[in-house]
């Protein structure tokens, strides 16, 4: 379906979710609250297992916040919707996998929509920044996200001097998955979804609620939690269908029909 100026496409459990605002694709708050919407009903449909994140066009993935929304009135403290900036950084409860693939110039709120993502895939020619420093504001969501994600004096020299990482660099600090050729972006992108797809939806729910919740946990008091089910997703897991199917198929020698129940 279209939904401008995003739109959106489902082929068989797979969203894709494509940021459409030429020239650049930057967000005002109209389309944050859009996104949010779109990934708030992705989140809730259980026929949903993979979400795809990118960008129309080669040139821009998203840029950030629309600074020519924001000159004709938008206000950076505006209603962003249900999951904040680009619907997703502040959405809670997201329990499934979400891929970015960063098709060109990723800076600013456009990279943290992408570290907002479970993977990042990017095309050779994309590129990442914080040019926020430049322009007198803070790069709020980064500035907690990523020196948890790559080293920090990278991180810091990124959000200190706002220069730019092309997608090997990124690749090599472990900001993205992998880099491929940008014709190749969207096919890789959809070879990873469809295999994340096919996998146990219940474990990525799991996985990711684990993941979030113990990270600012001690590692027995997340162990503990984890082991004694006091996830819900966890709890959800081991009294499912699936986690018996999972194990009739390994007895069986055959591959396992995930129900996501």
């Amino acid at each position: 379906m279209t939904n401008e100026p995003i739109k959106t496409h489902i082929e068989g459990h797979v969203l894709e979710v494509t940021l459409d605002r030429p020239k650049a694709n930057a967000i005002d708050l109209a389309t944050s609250r859009i996104m949010g919407q779109v990934f708030k009903d992705f989140r809730d449909d259980p026929n949903l297992r993979v979400a795809i994140i990118t960008g129309a066009g080669d040139k821009f993935f998203c840029p950030g916040w629309d600074l020519k929304a924001a000159a004709d009135g938008d206000a950076v403290d505006g209603d962003y919707g249900v999951g904040g900036f680009g619907g997703l950084q502040e959405l809670p409860h997201m329990n499934k996998p979400l891929i970015a693939a960063v098709n060109g110039i990723c800076c600013g709120g456009g990279l943290e929509l992408a570290l907002s993502a479970d993977m990042i895939l990017a095309a050779d020619h994309a590129s990442f920044a914080l040019p926020e420093i430049r322009s007198g504001t803070v790069a709020d969501a980064a500035s907690i996200k990523l020196p948890k994600r790559i080293p920090y004096h990278i991180a810091m020299d990124m959000l200190l001097t706002g220069r730019w990482l092309d997608a090997d660099e990124a690749a090599r600090w472990g900001m993205i998955n992998y880099v491929y050729p940008a014709q190749d972006l969207m096919n890789q992108a959809r070879k990873l979804a469809q295999l994340l797809a096919s996998g146990p939806p219940l474990v990525y729910a799991a996985i990711k609620e684990v993941v979030r919740e113990a990270e600012d946990m001690k590692f027995q008091d997340a162990l503990n939690k984890v082991t004694k089910s006091q996830f819900k997703t966890v709890e959800a897991l081991y009294t499912s269908q699936d986690q018996h199917e999972g194990a009739r198929a390994f007895a069986e020698k055959r591959d396992p029909v995930w129900k996501g129940r």
